[in-house]
């Protein structure tokens, strides 16, 4: 039984989000698609599609599910790419994308290093905040602080992100520091984008609405009013790691911290080849970050 076959089928149906369109991309007829997908479904015990007529969907095990085998095909993938590539040589132009401020504090330092050690390869990288289409805008990867349990690339961890409240001791001198969340409402908190903070802690996950009288759209805005003690904010260690270490800002309420499940990673296609070039380079990242990148190093994590 071709058992990989078949999950080769799902995935495609997945990322096509239509049986007759993976069954093209296959070549194979909607009746053999259907066919295997009900013999994968039976042997599994469970429904993984919702089928109507108008429309495909997972279900909630079928997600699951799809995130594993996703993971499995990209591993034969990369078996297959390595063991067919040898040890061929880095080369051509590499497209990264990359969020604006992680690419520009712990990306663009380190890339003379990478072209270095790679000579045949040139990098193009385009910093960006929004989730730019990797296959679509021709991107070889892309770097995203972000979760990404519902994405339809391949997303390999290079580090984990830590996000905590941090406040200048200018600020907290002059305002008092907080004791509990509860105590927050009395603050100035500093937020882009969504306007509450979901933190965990000893109580639990819990969740801060936040009425600010600063908006942006902007993180490094937000990052700039919290150096300039104009109030608490929710802050990434990759971002404020120095000025954790120098004492320019302190962590507040220490038992608490982010409970959004985000870390960094490198994401790219799952049905494409993945070139030298790009192995190379999230190896090199692998190697830069690890399991406690340098900018959580000393912070008592």
């Amino acid at each position: 039984m071709d058992r990989l076959g078949d999950l080769d089928i799902f995935a495609r149906i997945v990322a096509a989000r239509s049986m007759s369109a993976a069954g093209r991309e296959l070549g194979l007829s909607p009746a053999v698609v259907s066919k295997r997908m009900r013999r994968l479904e039976e042997r599994l015990g469970v429904r993984l599609l919702q089928r109507t007529t108008r429309q495909l969907a997972l279900t909630e095990v079928g997600k699951g599910f799809h995130e594993r085998v996703v993971a499995i095909l990209a591993g034969v993938e990369e078996a297959e790419a390595w063991a067919s590539s040898g040890a061929a040589e880095a080369r051509g132009l590499l497209r990264v994308s990359a969020p604006t401020s992680f690419g520009r504090m712990h990306v663009a330092p380190h890339l003379k290093r990478f072209l270095d050690a790679n000579p045949q390869v040139s990098v193009e990288l385009a910093l960006s905040d929004a989730f730019v289409d990797v296959v679509g805008e021709g991107f070889d990867m892309a770097l995203r602080v972000a979760d990404l349990s519902d994405s339809s690339l391949v997303a390999k961890k290079l580090a984990p992100n830590h996000r905590l409240l941090v406040a200048t001791p200018a600020y907290l001198a002059a305002h008092g520091t907080p004791e509990t969340l509860a105590d927050l409402a009395g603050h100035t908190l500093l937020v882009h984008g969504t306007p509450e903070w979901r933190l965990d802690g000893p109580e639990g996950p819990q969740t801060v609405k936040i009425a600010s009288n600063l908006r942006t759209n902007s993180s490094e805005v937000v990052r700039e009013a919290v150096l300039a003690g104009a109030g608490i904010a929710l802050r990434s260690t990759w971002d404020v790691g120095p000025e954790l270490k120098s004492g320019a800002l302190v962590r507040v309420l220490p038992a608490w911290r982010s409970s959004t499940r985000v870390a960094i990673h490198a994401v790219y296609p799952s049905r494409r080849h993945l070139e030298q070039k790009t192995r190379a380079f999230i190896g090199f990242l692998e190697g830069l970050y690890g399991a406690t990148p340098y900018w959580d190093e000393g912070l008592g994590l």
